[in-house]
């Protein structure tokens, strides 16, 4: 890992997210990528559990929102779908490794590789380095943002799914296992829009979710993007308004990200859809004094 100054986190606090390249190995990413494929070929989900991810509003409450596949998915290793690869049978139109959009919500307390990689010594570092006293790991996912199909993600800020009291207690972590560029759907960002607080939570509202508040309207000439190389990691905090494009482009957008919260005088929101379990604690990042 490439030594962080204290520059650069001052310019996290600044801005909101923070990009260091090369902060993972070509290795370790083509570990993780290793890693998942195994997954897949092991993957075996049931037709009425085939739930296809939104992040568009309404759909969002149709699809996973009222899914208890999704709600409960938490401290399990679940496979959630783009768009139009399935036909009325529930039966793949594409090929199932190029059908996912995500695979969650355990992945880095279940997984060994994924473990591994979240809790390698140089995450910690960081970790300690932005001030986290307490962190421990709510959600790890992994992204595909396939070829062709992978859909845009509309601008939203973490906090939205991830509530807390005080705000101000989630970070992101979000590996880039290939190359993201502006084609293939990199992400982007408005500048110090984490300071502003958020105007819209996902709440559960049995049997589902609802959305309370609505988010705001977002002026697109202000988004910047930021395209980042294999290896790389953008930090994230979890009221930085952000979003990515569709990706069109030839190639897939593979991450591995992670969200870390702030224990330590934080109390997690029971509203939110994510919740620990007695078999799946919010596991601690630290493992070294």
């Amino acid at each position: 890992m490439a030594f962080v100054t204290q520059e650069q986190i001052s310019q996290y606090h600044k801005d909101g997210f923070l990009v260091l390249e090369e902060f993972f190995t070509s290795e370790e990413c083509d570990a993780m990528q290793a890693q998942i494929q195994k997954i897949i070929a092991e993957m075996d989900v049931p037709p009425q559990c085939r739930t296809e991810f939104s992040t568009k509003h309404e759909e969002q409450l149709q699809a996973q929102g009222s899914a208890e596949y999704f709600l409960t998915s938490g401290d399990k290793i679940r496979f959630f779908f783009e768009k139009g690869v399935f036909d009325e049978k529930g039966d793949f139109l594409v090929p199932k490794e190029k059908s996912l959009n995500k695979i969650g919500h355990a992945l880095h307390a279940l997984d060994v590789v994924f473990k591994q990689m979240t809790h390698a010594p140089k995450v910690q570092a960081l970790a300690r380095k932005i001030g986290l006293e307490n962190p421990v790991v709510v959600q790890g996912m992994y992204i595909f943002k396939q070829p062709h199909i992978g859909g845009e993600v509309t601008p939203h800020q973490d906090a939205t799914f991830l509530h807390t009291e005080p705000l101000g207690r989630v970070v992101g972590f979000w590996i880039a296992l290939e190359n993201a560029t502006k084609e293939n759907g990199c992400l982007w960002f408005l500048p110090g829009s984490h300071k502003s607080g958020i105007t819209r939570r996902m709440v559960r509202a049995p049997p589902g979710t609802q959305f309370i508040g609505s988010e705001r309207e977002y002026d697109s000439s202000q988004f910047i993007p930021v395209p980042i190389g294999k290896g790389g990691l953008i930090l994230i905090h979890g009221e930085v308004v952000h979003k990515s494009e569709a990706n069109y482009s030839e190639t897939s957008r593979h991450v591995y990200t992670f969200h870390l919260m702030e224990a330590k005088d934080t109390i997690w929101s029971k509203e939110n859809w994510l919740q620990p379990t007695p078999e799946l604690p919010f596991p601690p990042l630290y493992t070294q004094n």
